[in-house]
């Protein structure tokens, strides 16, 4: 479904590599770094500034290095990597205080360059845990169990790619260069998200006020998407999306299509070259595009408002839907399974313009208005069931 990221599997979303529970990540042993505290297997505590040994090479992924610090609750991660980072939250059986932040490296090759230069501490000031390396191998990967409640703020440069899962945060930052950057059950209050050349996947349902941007040809691939305000741009990418329950949202590409299943809310939509497509929208809907053609199915309606410059418009509606109509375009056609009172047609330039309303709505009632100058605009109805198939 996806393209695999390089050195990571990530073909088919599977990470594999990256699981790992929050026992082993705690290891044999752990480092001190800034105030946190230090712990062996039999919970003996270290000499400061003592180093963790590595570990022999043998097991696919096997940890080279580990650490287990002692943490506040509701601080902050922030990590700068040229490398595959993975979060997800503590094991709360195992550590029920959620006190702590565990952190291993792991390489396919048994071994991995640069670790030397790996820094890896807390800042009981700042209640920050920082992981910051320039030359780490770019092959190796970070993993990190973190607290249920704990902000990110994570950089990866290269082709480093980046999952988060299952955490919770007031402010979560997110920024890759070449890599996958994937969010799955997220909850954020602030969400950022920014990638120079990769790919954005969101997986199951990512929560809170949402910002992403993806640019050159990136990708954004979106399962459920739910909160306040919701803002996403691409520039030359694919953005798709199955589902948006937001109060208001702006999705906007300079030369991708725009695919969307059930949107729900005010929703604005724009796309300078490529396609808009809405499977199923309850709610406010505007859709425009200047070479693209849009394709909307309209279920339960707010106002709806649809331009293509120089394409074709296709409006599907619920057959009992009550709504005014104003279709302008080259041509208009629409279909007489569609019950319109008062239709009215007149002339402008080289178009026509139909005025109606749909199934005896008054003239106040929610309306329907699409302009295609230069395409033709069809409208049809179309049922809930017929409109499944879309879902797939």
């Amino acid at each position: 479904m996806f393209a695999p990221c390089s050195g990571w599997g990530l073909g088919r979303l599977r990470l594999s590599q990256l699981r790992v529970g929050a026992g082993r990540a705690a290891g044999s042993w752990a480092c001190r770094a800034g105030s946190a505290r230090e712990y062996g297997s039999g919970g003996d505590q270290r000499h400061p500034g003592s180093e963790p040994t590595v570990s022999r090479p043998g097991l696919a992924r096997q940890a080279l290095k580990e650490w287990a610090l002692l943490v506040s609750p509701f601080g902050r991660l922030r990590a700068r990597l040229p490398c595959h980072l993975a979060v997800r939250p503590l094991d709360p059986l195992s550590y029920p205080d959620g006190d702590r932040v565990l952190v291993a490296v792991r390489s396919a090759e048994g071994g991995a360059r640069g670790l030397a230069g790996l820094q890896v501490k807390y800042d009981e000031a700042l209640k920050e845990v920082t992981i910051v390396s320039d030359t780490i191998d770019p092959q190796a990967s970070v993993e990190v169990n973190a607290p249920l409640k704990f902000d990110l703020n994570i950089k990866s440069s290269g082709s480093g790619c980046v999952k988060v899962q299952n955490i919770e945060c007031d402010n979560c930052k997110i920024e890759t260069e070449q890599g996958t950057g994937i969010l799955q059950s997220v909850k954020s209050q602030k969400l950022h998200v920014q990638t120079k050349g990769g790919k954005v996947i969101c997986l199951g349902t990512v929560y809170g006020n949402i910002n992403i941007h993806a640019s050159d040809k990136s990708t954004v691939t979106i399962d459920k998407l739910q909160g306040s305000t919701v803002n996403i741009s691409t520039e030359d990418g694919l953005l798709e999306a199955k589902y948006l329950y937001t109060e208001s949202s702006f999705l906007s590409s300079a030369a991708g299509d725009i695919t969307l299943g059930s949107v729900h809310g005010n929703i604005t939509l724009h796309s300078n070259m490529g396609n808009i497509t809405v499977d199923s929208s309850s709610g406010c809907l505007k859709a425009s595009t200047h070479l693209g053609a849009i394709d909307v199915y309209v279920s339960q309606l707010g106002k709806v408002e649809l331009k293509s410059h120089e394409g074709s418009i296709l409006v599907k509606v619920a057959s009992s839907l009550q709504a005014r109509l104003e279709l302008s375009g080259k041509e208009v056609d629409v279909n007489s399974e569609v019950h319109v009172q008062e239709m009215a047609e007149a002339h402008k330039d080289d178009g026509v313009i139909i005025t109606g309303l749909m199934n005896q709505a008054s003239k106040h009632e929610k309306w329907i208005k699409a302009d295609a100058p230069k395409g033709t605009i069809n409208f049809r109805s179309q049922s809930w069931f017929q409109s499944l198939k879309l879902q797939d």
